[in-house]
């Protein structure tokens, strides 16, 4: 059973960095070289999109410094890491609300999908300012501003105008760090997939860990209700 899309929830980047007297900001950092290391090492094993939960729409509730941080984070991942993914013909796309983010990182994003576009090796979605409920209301919004009456609206129609309509669902989503919720994400997309949580931190989750998952993903027996 082949594994196309695989989703993480990055969890445990401060755990991480309190465990070893670190500051959180420097998990945060450890966390997101991780994404780079984790997301190439998953397409070069046969997976099309990798897609992380980078930052949520809840994730506006922690303090000024940390969302700061993770919003300089993200935009030094989509300007001076855009040749690094060059470099590994990787496509980039981000997914999420654009409403909050700067003009900045707006541009930032336009310019690093514009930039890969054509990159064949796999796909890493980052999902910025992203949340489950939030995603299924922009869609059921957009529909009512074209017109659609309640009568035609159907699964696939709302599929349609969600965020994540040209990506396949996912097959596998992990949790790192021991929670074991899903928290918002791939609310509407994700009715099927498979689910994993795992102890450690994600900044710990090594290569041996990816490989591991993708073998007991291919242990499972996926039925779609049938």
């Amino acid at each position: 059973m082949a594994l196309e899309h695989l989703a993480i929830i990055l969890d445990g980047n401060r755990r991480w960095a309190k465990g070893k007297g670190l500051p959180t900001l420097e998990g945060h950092r450890r966390g997101y070289d991780n994404v780079k290391t984790i997301g190439l090492a998953a397409l070069e094993r046969g997976v099309k999109h990798f897609s992380v939960f980078a930052f949520s729409t809840e994730n506006w509730k922690r303090s000024k410094e940390e969302v700061g941080y993770l919003m300089d984070l993200l935009h030094f991942a989509l300007t001076s890491e855009v040749d690094f993914y060059m470099k590994h013909n990787v496509r980039l796309k981000v997914i999420g609300r654009r409403e909050g983010l700067s003009d900045k990182l707006c541009q930032a994003i336009d310019e690093a999908e514009q930039k890969t576009a054509n990159n064949t090796a796999g796909q890493i979605n980052l999902c910025i300012n992203y949340g489950g409920r939030a995603e299924i209301v922009d869609a059921v919004k957009q529909l009512v501003a074209e017109g659609v009456s309640a009568d035609n609206i159907t699964e696939e129609l709302i599929t349609s105008k969600t965020w994540m309509h040209d990506i396949p669902e996912p097959d596998l989503i992990i949790r790192t760090s021991g929670e074991q919720r899903l928290s918002g994400f791939l609310t509407w997309s994700g009715v099927y997939s498979e689910l994993l949580f795992l102890e450690k931190h994600w900044p710990d989750f090594m290569v041996e860990d990816l490989e591991a998952a993708i073998a007991e993903f291919g242990d499972r027996e996926r039925r779609f209700g049938k």
